[in-house]
C-alpha cells in the first residue's frame, strides 16, 4: 500500500493541520483527529526543561489520547525544522523514532538521514517546498511526499502561485502532494484537489479555536483581519514569511518600513531575532491570507466539520456538473 493511499484512507476529508510554531498543542492535535483530518505540531512547540511538556510527554500524551474509539483518523504527524539553528534535531529524531511517528513533516533543509530515520519504521517524510527545483532535491533525498508551499501560505511562504506550482511538480512527481496557501474553507480544499493536490494543508484557521495556544489579541487579530491586512517580509527571522500587519504596528514598528527592508536579512536563526528587533512568533503574528471567512473564535471539531460538509457539498456539485455537460 502506497504511502498516499494509506493517508487517504484514514481521513474524513483529504485535509492536513498544518504544524504552527508555539500555537499547536497535543490538544489541537487530537481534536483535529477526533473530527477526520491529520493533525500536526512542531517538535519545537514541546519545550524541553519543562515539567511535563518534552517531546517524549507530548507524544505519549497523543498517542494513548488517539486509542480511544471516538478518533476519527489515528494519523498525526510532527514537524522537524532541519535548520542549522535547530539544536534540537538529533534529540527529537530520536524521540520521534522511539515512537514511530506516522508522517514527520521537514522544513527549511532536506537531509537524507532524517527520511532514512523515520522511513525505518514505515513512516511518511513530507518535505515543504517553495518551488519545483526544491521539490526535485527534496525527492532526490529521499521525501516520500511534498508540500507545496504557494503565495498566501502561513509562516513562512513561497511566492508562487498554487496553479503553477502544483502543474510543475505534477509533471515528475505522483506521490502525496499537498497544497499550503490560503486555504480555509471546503470549497478551497475541493479546489486544490481538483488542480492536483492530494491534500489541501490548512494552518491560519486553526489559530481561532478553543485548543490553539494563541493569545485573546491573535485570535481577535485573526477574525478582525483580510488578505490586506497580511505582510509579506524577511525582516524578522531572514526568510520571508507572512505576519499580521496590526501585529507589526503594535510592535512599534511602520509596516512601510518593513515592506521597504522586505530583502535585508537581519538573521540567520529562523527563531528568534537579534539586537533589538521584535521576536518572531512571540509579539509578531504569523498568519495567511485565506482568513476573512474567519469570524469567531470556534471549537475545533465544529471548524473541521464545517470544512468537511463543504468540502463534500463542493466535490457533490462538481460531480454533478459533469454528469449534465456529459
Amino acid at each position: 500500500m502506497t504511502s498516499k493511499s494509506l493517508m487517504l484512507r484514514h481521513v474524513k476529508a483529504p485535509i492536513i493541520a498544518a504544524p504552527m510554531f508555539i500555537v499547536s498543542t497535543p490538544e489541537l492535535v487530537v481534536n483535529q483527529c477526533r473530527a477526520g483530518i491529520i493533525g500536526s505540531f512542531p517538535a519545537l512547540n514541546a519545550r524541553n526543561g519543562k515539567k511535563e511538556s518534552t517531546l517524549d510527554d507530548w507524544l505519549v500524551k497523543i498517542k494513548s489520547r488517539l486509542k480511544n474509539d471516538d478518533i476519527e483518523c489515528p494519523l498525526y504527524a510532527v514537524n522537524q525544522i532541519v535548520h542549522s539553528s535547530n539544536d534540537r534535531l538529533m534529540q527529537d529524531m530520536e524521540t520521534i523514532v522511539k515512537h514511530e511517528v506516522p508522517i514527520v513533516i521537514t522544513s527549511l533543509g532536506a537531509k537524507k538521514e532524517i527520511n532514512d530515520a523515520v522511513q525505518s519504521y514505515g513512516g511518511i517524510v513530507l518535505h515543504d517546498v517553495i518551488n519545483n527545483k526544491h521539490a526535485k532535491k527534496a525527492y532526490e533525498k529521499g521525501a516520500d511526499g511534498l508540500i507545496a508551499v504557494a503565495v498566501g501560505a502561513g509562516g513562512h511562504a513561497g511566492s508562487l502561485s498554487p496553479f503553477a506550482l502544483i502543474q510543475e511538480i505534477r509533471e515528475w512527481f505522483d506521490g502525496p502532494l499537498a497544497l499550503s496557501g490560503a486555504i480555509s474553507n471546503g470549497k478551497s480544499v475541493a479546489a486544490a484537489i481538483t488542480m492536483g493536490a492530494d491534500f489541501a494543508y490548512i494552518g491560519s484557521p486553526f489559530i481561532a479555536t478553543t485548543d490553539a495556544n494563541a493569545s485573546y489579541d491573535y485570535k481577535k487579530m485573526v477574525i478582525d483581519s483580510t488578505s490586506e491586512d497580511i505582510v509579506n517580509t524577511n525582516m524578522f527571522t531572514g526568510i520571508h514569511g507572512n505576519y499580521l500587519g496590526k501585529s507589526i504596528e503594535n510592535a512599534g514598528m511602520k509596516i512601510s518600513d518593513v515592506i521597504a527592508n522586505k530583502d535585508s536579512k537581519n538573521s540567520n536563526d529562523v527563531f528568534s531575532s537579534k539586537n533589538d528587533e521584535p521576536k518572531a512568533w512571540s509579539g509578531i503574528y504569523g498568519c495567511g491570507q485565506g482568513i476573512s471567512n474567519v469570524k469567531y473564535v470556534e471549537d475545533t471539531v465544529f471548524m473541521v466539520n464545517r470544512m468537511i460538509n463543504e468540502y463534500d457539498e463542493a466535490i457533490t456539485k462538481n460531480v454533478q456538473l459533469y454528469v449534465y455537460k456529459a
